[in-house]
């Protein structure tokens, strides 16, 4: 028998964490968002896009991913509308906003991230996306 009161506090804990992790995205402060993350993290990025394939460890996201943001868009907004949760799983619905440096193309578009948390700390991110919409800015 689950304990909703328990599972409510644990899916509340996990978004509120999510929301401070958004917002550290947006003022550019990944340490911060690195510090949710558990060092044996799975970080999947969607198959066909620009980050496609999955990371493992903060160390390989914040190269991979966070890094290759940096250097390669001029700017890339993460834009979270919507928190889904139950216990320790959390979809979050919402919208990319970007420029890519090489083009100057800007691009909007629509994604999910679901994460999974063990002990208050992201064990897995998968983030489904618009995969056409960001591609058509690349070249």
């Amino acid at each position: 028998m689950t304990d909703h009161a328990t599972t409510d506090a644990t899916a509340a804990h996990n978004v509120t964490a999510l929301r401070t992790g958004y917002a550290a995205f947006a003022s550019r402060d990944v340490p911060v968002v690195l510090a949710l993350l558990d060092p044996d993290v799975r970080w999947v990025e969607a198959a066909g896009g620009p980050f496609a394939g999955t990371y493992v460890g903060p160390e390989d996201v914040s190269q991979g991913v966070f890094g290759r943001l940096a250097a390669e868009w001029a700017e890339f907004h993460v834009e979270p509308e919507e928190y889904i949760a139950s216990g320790d799983a959390v979809a979050v619905v919402g919208t990319y906003r970007g420029t890519y440096r090489s083009t100057g193309k800007a691009v909007t578009a629509r994604f999910v991230h679901v994460y999974h948390f063990r002990q208050g700390r992201i064990v897995r991110h998968e983030s489904v996306g618009d995969t056409a919409m960001l591609n058509s800015v690349l070249a």
